[in-house]
């Protein structure tokens, strides 16, 4: 399968997930989901099994630790991107304030639109919008794609 192929997987499983309730540590679509849960569950239904398992982790645990856990994990099984060069189908990492670690994540679908789950929210499909651009620190591509 080519890497258009695994792209255009990756886009409809995250659009599959829209609607899933936002549930921490949850990765179950259509029951639960966080923003890791969302891309754990996409990389099972087209990767396959999780490359690592979850580590323990509460709601403050960026603000608790201060280390780049998550872009961390992301470049062990994931290609680094440069933001500039992000496609349908990448990871996207933000922060939510400068100077603390990235801890959010969403699946970028088109130029201008991405799938995420939101605490309080279900998983959705928004607008790349100016305030996200400004939070993006890090990409990555699945593998294959």
């Amino acid at each position: 399968m080519g890497a258009e192929d695994v792209r255009a997987r990756l886009i409809a499983e995250a659009r599959g997930w829209i609607g899933t309730p936002y549930l921490h540590r949850a990765s179950l679509k259509g029951q639960g989901a966080d923003c890791l849960g969302l891309i754990r569950g996409v990389w099972r239904a087209v990767v396959g099994p999780e490359p690592q398992g979850l580590p323990a982790y509460a709601p403050d645990w960026a603000e608790a630790t201060k280390a780049e856990q998550m872009a961390q994990a992301a470049g062990r099984h994931m290609r680094a991107l440069a933001v500039e060069a992000i496609a349908p189908g990448d990871v996207l990492l933000f922060r939510w304030r400068e100077g603390f670690p990235a801890k959010h994540a969403a699946i970028l679908v088109s130029a201008d639109r991405m799938v995420h789950a939101h605490d309080g929210a279900a998983v959705a499909e928004v607008f790349l919008a100016p305030w996200w651009r400004r939070r993006l620190a890090f990409a990555f591509a699945f593998p294959g794609a």
